[in-house]
């Protein structure tokens, strides 16, 4: 990317941030219907003690301004209060982006926040650790799909997901982040667990456009997400709908996506994000549906977004060669024309592999969001794809890969000698806490289950000409008990599901006798790297198969189904 190119997304982000900053809360469109509101006069439609529901992922799709004018309200005039507050997917901005869930992070505004992913948002964790906010954890995919129940009149949903994890009570705390706080959300039921969520009575949400008569549209996005079934549970329960819009079109039946007595009200925000600094009104064109745009350069332009913002670390020779272990195992245990989903972080640095080892066509991506096909967007642009074949709803995905999705790879922060693993408790304290996101439905929808990260924390290691040295053993990732059980391996195994666990030093299976190391990276001391840098008894066959010189390296590096 050319200089220009890089100086033009700078001047983009400061602009983006002096408006976010700046929002016209008072502004109101002259169109004659009422439900054309400012942002200010939208929010006075929601009460205290509502239970509020957002859209959005990371940094897209969403309703900025309407997060602004609430929290703006309240410190007006002490309203909306009490509030409890529903964000499926991770939608906060870590207590540095203006514009997200985080402005509702305030004394007496939010009372409870319940999420998939709890990590971004900041300033809701503070008051949890305060004692004034009750932090409630569910899976985000069930989250969605209880939305999605609610405008069809059911108030519960029983599953599979979560049994055997922290979110089963027989096992761990449930849906309670700080243990002992407020009310558990799930309950067993039978072999499955039974999950609730309170009744969304005010849906905030964002689409691209709406016409004159009040009714909603969402072609030129990247994500549905939440928006319709937050909008219609809210409905339901005889709540409100407030939305916002980038433009105003002309009325076109055949491409409405909600109808205008669905919506109380809609704000038009002319510079609404698609994502961060990329107004929704102007989309880039690579993330939408139907795109047939260069991979190779859309991911060169997400790169130096990402860059600019500190959102993608820079992958040194050691995690390229693990996403490249990782790709390789992903090619041999795959099946062409099969589905997969990537986490986040190093599992999206496999996807890329994939795609730019020519597998991409006789793989489809899938992505929790909803989007359909393509190749998964990095860091700020998560949740998004690069030419998407189609889009769905949050719930709609989640519910589609419980019968369709095959291959699933995901990050770990620590396994057990079961082969149990955590990822969604860092620490102690509710500022500490991650959440489970989308991976507890994914681990329980998928046939095969990649896990891949460091076999250390901390530990410094060195790959030259080759060859893999441990310089320092850091921290044990494999301990003898993890901090919180996201994924079950016992409930995996009674599943029949294939589970693999991809690390610096080597790959470990699942067995019914614990983890088994397959292959290890050439200049690893078993006894020494590997055995003595962790907590568990393992199983290592006598002779392990050493790692490839072109998977070390990345010379000669390439990709086919079957090897």
């Amino acid at each position: 990317m050319s200089v220009l190119f890089k100086a033009n997304l700078l001047v983009r982000l400061l602009l983006w941030k002096h408006r976010n900053a700046n929002m016209k809360l008072n502004w109101r469109p002259k169109i004659d219907n009422p439900k054309f509101m400012s942002a200010a006069q939208a929010v006075e439609l929601i009460p205290d003690n509502a239970v509020g529901m957002s859209t959005g992922l990371a940094g897209s799709m969403r309703p900025a301004i309407l997060f602004a004018a609430i929290r703006k309200r309240f410190e007006k005039v002490g309203h909306p209060a009490n509030l409890t507050w529903i964000a499926a997917g991770g939608s906060g901005g870590r207590g540095l982006v203006p514009g997200t869930v985080e402005e509702v992070g305030v004394e007496g505004l939010c009372t409870r926040f319940i999420s998939g992913h709890l990590e971004t948002a900041k300033s809701l964790l503070k008051l949890g650790d305060k004692g004034v906010c009750e932090l409630v954890v569910l899976p985000q995919g069930t989250i969605t799909q209880l939305a999605e129940a609610q405008w069809h009149g059911q108030d519960s949903l029983v599953t599979t997901v979560g049994v055997g994890s922290f979110m089963d009570p027989r096992v761990g705390t449930g849906t309670q982040v700080i243990p002992g706080v407020g009310e558990q959300l799930v309950e067993v039921d039978g072999d499955k667990l039974r999950y609730r969520l309170p009744p969304v009575t005010a849906a905030c949400v964002i689409a691209t456009a709406a016409d004159e008569e009040g009714n909603l549209y969402i072609e030129g996005a990247p994500l549905i997400c939440e928006a319709k079934d937050a909008t219609l549970a809210a409905k339901a329960n005889g709540g409100v709908a407030l939305a916002c819009v980038a433009k105003i079109v002309p009325k076109d039946e055949s491409k409405i996506f909600l109808p205008a007595d669905k919506v109380d009200a809609i704000v038009l925000h002319p510079t609404a994000d698609m994502a961060i600094a990329i107004p929704l009104a102007k989309p880039w064109p690579e993330f939408l549906p139907g795109a047939k745009c260069d991979v190779k350069a859309a991911a060169r332009r997400a790169k130096v977004m990402n860059q600019i913002l500190k959102m993608d670390p820079e992958r040194g020779p050691v995690d390229s060669m693990l996403a490249r272990q990782t790709a390789r195992l992903f090619a041999k245990v795959a099946k062409p024309k099969g589905t997969c989903i990537i986490g986040y972080g190093l599992p999206q640095e496999v996807g890329r592999l994939v795609e730019a080892g020519g597998l991409s066509d006789d793989v489809k991506f899938l992505v929790e969001t909803g989007a359909y096909g393509g190749v998964p967007a990095p860091g700020l642009f998560f949740g998004m794809s690069v030419n998407p074949e189609r889009l769905m709803t949050s719930a709609q995905m989640f519910t589609y890969c419980e019968s369709n999705l095959d291959v699933t790879i995901l990050g770990m922060l620590q396994a057990d000698g079961e082969g149990n693993v955590n990822v969604s408790k860092k620490a102690p304290g509710a500022r500490n806490y991650i959440g489970p996101g989308g991976f507890l439905n994914l681990v329980d929808s998928a046939k095969t289950i990649i896990f891949v990260g460091a076999f250390t924390a901390k530990g410094k290691v060195t790959l030259e000409d080759g060859k893999l040295t441990v310089v320092e053993k850091g921290i044990p990732k494999l301990v003898k008990e993890v901090d919180e059980i996201t994924f079950s391996a016992k409930a995996a195994l009674e599943a029949g599901k294939e589970v693999y666990y991809v690390t610096t030093v080597g790959a470990f299976k699942l067995t019914d006798k614990g983890l088994e190391l397959f292959q290890v990276a050439d200049g690893v001391d078993i006894e020494k790297d590997v055995k003595g840098c962790c907590e568990i008894d393992l199983i290592i066959p006598e002779s392990v198969p050493v790692l490839d010189r072109e998977i070390m390296t990345g010379e000669g590096f390439k990709l086919a189904f079957g090897n």
